[in-house]
């Protein structure tokens, strides 16, 4: 049975992903900051569930040790907004930015590194979560599109240097969250998590080449 860890699993897109996988007959690992939460998604999934805040480094240790056969699928899909209401650059707090891509380059990139090895051994994939704030210039979504931009350029060059692991980085688009509704967003309007999920199911079980994916395309795909 293959192994995926995901992150940001208690809610949104993390836990449809995870529901879905586990559909598939995923055996999965899954981590998120809001224990009761998690705990409901595991009982739902079978899912092995460890409550922390990626960009803690102890934190990060103790999901790679729970893999310890190897993984065969990373998704980093935990994130932060930043400051709410998201102000425009002008007004951004450095040490805030600094925060945000705490959560969002630095620590998708060391949980890559603590499983690498893993995933280079049994030819896995990885899968970084975006948003298209990483490429458009929305007013007020500077700080954490350009930590997005940076998640993608890392996956970028992390898809060159590593020919035997799949390296995704997707945009799933706007989605019916929590996140975008503390974003000041209409999340109503905008579709479930689900749809992105099963997009995103068919980027993993087809192992598309390296690259970056929207989910409004895959969803197209056949």
């Amino acid at each position: 049975m293959k192994t995926a860890l995901i992150t940001g699993a208690s809610r949104g897109l993390g836990r449809a992903l995870a529901r879905g996988l586990a559909q598939d007959g995923w055996n999965l690992v899954i981590d998120a900051r809001e224990q009761a939460a998690l705990s409901a998604v595991a009982a739902e999934t079978g899912a092995t569930a460890i409550a922390g805040d990626v960009a803690d480094p102890a934190h990060r240790a103790d999901l790679a040790r729970a893999v310890p056969g190897g993984l065969d699928l990373l998704v980093n899909n935990a994130s932060t907004l930043g400051p709410t209401p998201m102000p425009r650059l002008a007004a951004l707090p450095v040490d805030a930015l600094a925060a945000t891509f705490a959560t969002n380059v630095l620590a998708p990139l060391a949980l890559i590194q603590a499983v690498l090895p893993g995933l280079r051994e049994r030819r896995g994939a990885i899968l970084n979560i975006t948003s298209d704030a990483a490429v458009e210039n929305y007013e007020t979504w500077g700080g954490y599109g350009t930590s997005k931009a940076a998640l993608e350029q890392l996956s970028n060059v992390l898809a060159a240097e590593e020919p035997d692991v799949a390296v995704w980085w997707a945009d799933p688009g706007e989605m019916n969250t929590a996140m975008l509704r503390a974003a000041g967003e209409d999340a109503d309007a905008a579709p479930p998590p689900e749809e992105a999920a099963a997009a995103f199911r068919r980027l993993i079980a087809g192992r598309l080449p390296s690259g970056r994916y929207q989910a409004s395309h895959l969803a197209g795909a056949r």
